[in-house]
């Protein structure tokens, strides 16, 4: 509690308070005296810190710093893991006033939170459970994650937006039974509601989605049903709730692994754990983080974590494969998503549109945990052979420019006496004293009534922690978020140019596109005119791979702003190339990286792995090019 009043003591010291550390400034906003009194972070001065239009980010260095702790100065919570739970879990207790560090053995969202279908959805199917099975407990998700859902929407605009999604009905029964169905969705979300579900004969179906089918499967189409959800770009919108998070005043730190527990001798609680710094040589440097508690969100690696603690801790995780491919525009319109509601596993299939391309997904098998989970070619063709009888286009393997898995972290509650059913929903336990483990759950969810915030509730308890206040993010903006309008492309489009060198390697202006400019956008929000600034200003304006509207000024922003250290961090995370178009990504990466070597002071060896290690990454990635088949269904 002290340490929090002392922070926010700090923040409110000055208004403009400079601190340069490794090339990155530091800039502190004022707070206001209200809030200096009571020690209290409220929503509208973390407002003020989040979206101070000179604020960045502390730069990693600090971010280390701020974590090597003693036992006299410990943390009040250690997160392990960097995907959605985890930095919900930091965002949450940060705000809350309390003393946060977080470490991420690789990069921030680099498993299951950047494979997602990228949907925020209320849980259609869980509806379905309900009232079919008369099961209270799946009702109780779908009022949750509806709840969310719209919270999300709301507190990351720019990168969150409704989404309409069609189901095809081939009999009358089917456009009844969907129809109630999805009206039901509707009154379940009462306030909550997005727009409205709707029928729309066969006629005005294929005027709204000109690629779909009139006839599948020996019956002829009989209208659909159109629903609403909601769609994200995950990754950025994990690599946000970091940035937000370390303005709030959490340590984050990415490419640090934990190794080991440190225990008390006595008691043989957790208190805090050994860390190494990947990032510091071949070698990595180690350093102790002392804590009150150790909050596990490995997500489908949280039993390794559990492990560390106690060898003999029984598996909680359940891992599931979700494989996902990605197809040219022309599969599906824009702006309008497709819901294959019967396949062979009795899943649901999603093709829905995704940053000027077609996603499609997903499958549900079981796997192996693995750093960098690959698609098998039966997955692949699971899916083209699922979206195949909906579509008047022909389905070509060729057409594949991406294809991935994730992990799903499906739990078991080690605590509860029936394990027979893996549960969907998230859990909490604390098995250990000292370390509390949350799992499960869906990225609709990560925030509350759920995940971060009972994640957050559970350590409080645990290690006897004062926070200041309860939970508050429920209507804190993301880093970008607030003040962001739609129409915020235009300003970029009028205001900006970008400056690029000619083949002549004379620097010009060229235009700041409509493309370019939506792009900046919809990626970094109220930010994005620091990004069209470096463009023009840096000789960084040109477009790093043909077709895509991603520039060479996004690689200097987000190694300076967003903990951007590797090329692999921006392929897949910072920007969506390799999950788009692995060919493009593959184009992109000498000049990205040439980028990155100034930014971050490589040298040529480091380079060289730099582009070792994303070809590699890239392979596990099966588009047709990398795929090598040979298939006579789908060619």
């Amino acid at each position: 509690m002290a340490a929090s009043a002392t922070r926010l003591r700090r923040l409110a010291s000055a208004a403009v308070a400079v601190t340069a550390c490794g090339g990155a400034v530091l800039l502190t906003p004022s707070v206001s005296s209200n809030d200096r009194a009571s020690g209290r972070p409220t929503v509208e001065s973390l407002r003020q810190i989040i979206n101070d239009p000179s604020a960045v980010v502390p730069s990693r260095t600090l971010q280390e710093s701020a974590l090597i702790s003693s036992k006299s100065g410990p943390l009040d919570i250690l997160v392990v893991g960097g995907g959605a739970t985890g930095c919900g879990v930091a965002l949450d207790a940060a705000t809350r006033g309390l003393r946060v560090g977080l470490v991420e053995r690789e990069d921030f969202s680099c498993g299951t939170s950047s494979r997602s279908t990228k949907l925020i959805h209320g849980g259609v199917r869980y509806l379905e459970k309900a009232v079919f099975g008369l099961d209270y407990g799946q009702l109780k998700l779908v009022f949750h994650a509806l709840e969310e859902r719209k919270q999300v929407i709301e507190n990351a605009p720019h990168l969150c937006h409704a989404l309409p999604c069609m189901t095809p009905c081939f009999d009358w029964f089917e456009v009844v039974y969907y129809w109630m169905g999805l009206k039901m969705y509707d009154l379940v979300a009462g306030r909550r509601l997005l727009h409205f579900s709707r029928y729309y004969s066969a006629q005005e179906s294929v005027e709204l989605f000109p690629t779909l089918a009139r006839k599948g499967k020996g019956r002829s189409l009989r209208g659909t049903v159109v629903y609403y959800d909601g769609q994200m770009n995950d990754s950025r919108l994990n690599v946000g709730l970091a940035c937000t998070a370390a303005l709030a005043g959490a340590a984050v730190l990415n490419h640090a692994e934990v190794v080991s527990f440190l225990k008390d001798e006595g008691t043989q609680r957790i208190i805090g754990a050994r860390i190494r710094d990947n990032l510091s040589g071949t070698e990595g440097q180690e350093f102790d983080a002392y804590a009150k508690v150790v909050v596990n969100a490995a997500g489908p690696f949280c039993d390794s974590v559990r492990k560390m603690a106690n060898k003999d801790a029984l598996p909680m995780i359940c891992p599931s494969s979700g494989v996902h491919i990605v197809l040219p525009d022309y599969y599906s319109p824009d702006g309008m998503g497709l819901i294959v509601p019967k396949t062979k596993d009795g899943r649901v299939v999603f093709m829905l549109p995704w940053l000027g391309r077609t996603i499609a997904g997903t499958t549900d098998s079981s796997t192996s945990i693995t750093p960098l989970p690959e698609p098998n070619e039966n997955e692949i063709q699971f899916i083209l052979d699922a979206i195949c009888d909906y579509l008047n286009v022909k389905v070509r393997r060729t057409d594949v420019l991406s294809a991935w898995s994730g992990i799903r972290p499906l739990a078991v509650d080690p605590n509860a006496k029936n394990t027979e059913s893996i549960s969907r929903d998230h859990v909490v336990s604390e098995e250990y004293p000292g370390l509390v483990t949350i799992t499960g759950g869906k990225w609709t969810t990560y925030r509350s009534f759920s995940m971060a915030e009972d994640a957050v509730n559970a350590a409080i308890k645990s290690g006897k922690l004062s926070p200041s206040n309860e939970c508050i993010t429920s209507n804190l903006r993301l880093i970008g978020g607030d003040g962001w309008e739609p129409s915020l492309f235009t300003v970029l489009a009028q205001q900006y140019v970008r400056m690029k060198k000619s083949d002549g390697g004379k620097v010009v202006p060229g235009v700041m596109d409509t493309a370019a400019a939506k792009h900046l956008s919809r990626a970094y929000g109220t930010l994005a005119e620091r990004v069209a600034t470096i463009a023009q200003n840096e000789n960084l304006g040109k477009r790093l791979a043909h077709g895509y509207p991603y520039l060479e000024a996004e690689v200097a922003y987000c190694a300076r702003n967003e903990y951007c250290e590797s090329a692999v961090d921006f392929i897949a995370r910072r920007s969506r190339l390799a999950f788009l178009d692995t060919d493009a990504a593959s184009h992109a990466l000498p000049r990205i990286i040439e980028i990155l070597a100034t930014e971050h002071n490589w040298d040529k060896s480091r380079q060289k792995e730099e582009m070792q290690k994303a070809k590699e990454f890239l392979e596990t990635f099966k588009s047709s090019k990398n795929a090598h088949f040979h298939d006579g269904k789908h060619q």
